[in-house]
């Protein structure tokens, strides 16, 4: 039973909800994790879960050896309680056990944003005219200048840019599509790679529409994106933490910074919710009461 309304549940989430291949993934493996706790509490029957043994579960992750960190516990418990909430919908279940379940507290960090300075050492760590130092040349500025998450970027098809209208199409999470505006310098690094470096990796694969191609002529990695990142970071000699999100993080600081509205950012990141838009904006004050504190003549009086 609890396996037919797993599998029932991961169902919905790909054919109804349409949700995006990693996040199927990851709730399957956390799933995975559930039913295997509750196989060890002899529960082989989703109706026979009761809120106890949710909690106990969270408490495992977190306790376990190695521990979850807080992010991925509660990111399993948000599976779990996905997979109840459906099972009580569809009358698999009399109720919904998980719902007063309540994930481990997060610590509160902020995004790490580079200054417009460091963000140019790392847009300038992708020397040479070789294919691959072309595109990633190309990978690196379109992330900053769209705010594309890299797995948006890798999914980018070359009729996706409009150099004409100079915005390019993103596919964000849940298939949600935007389209961003592109600034020139992405577009010129782009067009460079367009000409003499994506031709020379095409032809050592089978044909394929994507913009950003791998060494084997297919579409470029996330993990391979996050190389060419790292590599990128390495080469600029920034001792700073590069992350997979860190151009993106630039992208919204700068942008807000600047005297953009946080809505308008909302929008080209791709956000369901401003809330979640709104920590740029601490950044943003950070920085700010920094400048004042050091300039204005009574701002420590």
């Amino acid at each position: 039973m609890t396996s037919a309304a797993v599998e029932a549940f991961l169902h919905h989430l790909t054919v109804e909800r349409g949700s995006a291949a990693n996040t199927v993934a990851s709730y399957t493996a956390d799933l995975r994790r559930y039913t295997g706790y509750l196989d060890g509490l002899g529960i082989d029957d989703l109706a026979r879960v009761r809120e106890a043994d949710v909690s106990g579960f969270v408490v495992a992750l977190r306790s376990g050896t190695p521990p979850l960190a807080a992010s991925s516990a509660a990111r399993a418990l948000a599976a779990v309680r996905g997979l109840h909430r459906f099972a009580a919908r569809d009358g698999l279940v009399p109720d919904d056990v998980a719902r007063a379940v309540t994930p481990p507290t997060l610590p509160s960090t902020l995004p790490r944003a580079l200054d417009v300075d460091q963000v140019e050492q790392l847009l300038a760590g992708s020397p040479g005219d070789g294919p691959v130092a072309l595109r990633d040349r190309a990978l690196l500025e379109l992330l900053y200048s769209t705010g594309a998450r890299i797995s948006e970027a890798v999914g980018i098809d070359r009729d996706d840019l409009d150099v004409d209208g100079r915005t390019v199409l993103l596919r964000g999470k849940g298939g949600k599509q935007r389209i961003v505006p592109v600034g020139r310098p992405a577009l010129a690094a782009v067009d460079a790679y367009r000409v003499r470096g994506r031709p020379a990796l095409a032809e050592k694969g089978r044909g394929t529409a994507a913009l950003l191609l791998n060494a084997r002529g297919s579409r470029l990695s996330r993990q391979s994106a996050w190389h060419a990142l790292r590599g990128a970071a390495d080469v600029a000699g920034l001792t700073t933490d590069v992350s997979p999100h860190t151009l993106r993080h630039c992208f919204a600081t700068h942008l807000l910074a600047g005297g953009a509205d946080v809505r308008t950012v909302q929008e080209l990141l791709g956000h369901a919710s401003v809330t979640t838009t709104q920590v740029y904006t601490h950044v943003t004050v950070d920085a700010l009461r920094e400048v004042y504190a050091t300039s204005h003549p009574r701002a420590l009086g």
